[in-house]
């Protein structure tokens, strides 16, 4: 008997834990959406706090979801940016991104998705994409842009929806900002121990559709970046059959656009400048 009883409290330990971890795969299982977006309603800031006009834009996507936007013009326009945000916060918390577009003599509309900001809705993967679509609808329908001025920029899980916009269509050029090949590859990245690949509801598969897109294609990321690793860059540049260019930054995945800012800003210059040659 006195052998018996450490190995039963092995066993109920082990069973134990086993029924903890089938209970937290369970939790993630129907709670996928928690762990990929992460918006907010509040409006922290408008470009009108940058000393910037701009239009304040609510469009109704295909499935009759009314999503916001900002419109900011330029005088001396040289292109639109039409900018798709990480999976955080809303778009008041890009006013330095649209900041360094308009000193780059961009004009730029950007758009949160359904469940963000003042966006109707819950957000989904299919949701971000009509979302995506309504906006080029918008710019080339009402704003009577020339897809061939327009510059698709996707940052972090902005950057799949964007590729997927890019390869629907033909802008002039595709920007991917700290990114990664699919949700799914930095899934089982966070999370090694369970079977992310086969069980997780989300693609986001920026690498395959980016083997489809058809436009000059430059990709910024940071060494530093912990979340996303610089591999995943390399891996997206390598696909790429068209003019292209991989640049390098400083800074961790939130931190490297302030700690870069000025490279991010002439690459951008330099590649628009070398599309046009």
């Amino acid at each position: 008997m006195d052998y018996q009883r450490p190995i039963f409290l092995f066993l109920f330990g082990v069973i134990l834990l086993f029924l903890l971890f089938a209970v937290y795969a369970v939790y993630l299982y129907f709670n996928q959406s928690k762990y990929v977006y992460f918006p907010t309603s509040d409006i922290a800031a408008t470009p009108s706090d940058a000393g910037l006009f701009y239009e304040d834009i609510m469009l109704k996507t295909s499935d009759g979801i009314n999503i916001s936007g900002w419109y900011i013009p330029t005088e001396n326009q040289r292109g639109t940016i039409l900018f798709f945000h990480g999976n955080g916060g809303n778009i008041s918390h890009r006013i330095e991104f649209i900041e360094m577009f308009y000193e780059l003599n961009l004009s730029t509309f950007i758009i949160d998705y359904r469940g963000y900001g003042k966006s109707e809705g819950k957000p989904s993967e299919e949701g971000t994409y009509l979302d995506a679509e309504a906006a080029w609808d918008y710019v080339v329908d009402e704003k009577k842009i020339n897809p061939s001025r327009i510059i698709i920029y996707g940052r972090s899980l902005g950057a799949p929806i964007g590729t997927r916009l890019a390869e629907k269509h033909k802008p002039a050029t595709l920007i991917l900002d700290s990114t990664f090949t699919s949700i799914k590859d930095i899934s089982a990245r966070l999370y090694p121990f369970l079977p992310v690949k086969r069980f997780f509801k989300f693609e986001y598969n920026t690498i395959e559709y980016l083997k489809g897109v058809d436009c000059p294609v430059l990709i910024i990321h940071s060494r530093d970046d912990s979340y996303i690793p610089f591999s995943h860059a390399e891996r997206l540049f390598e696909v790429v059959d068209n003019k292209k260019e991989l640049v390098e930054t400083f800074g961790d995945h939130n931190t490297n656009f302030i700690v870069s800012r000025e490279d991010y800003k002439n690459s951008i210059d330099f590649f628009i400048n070398r599309v046009k040659e």
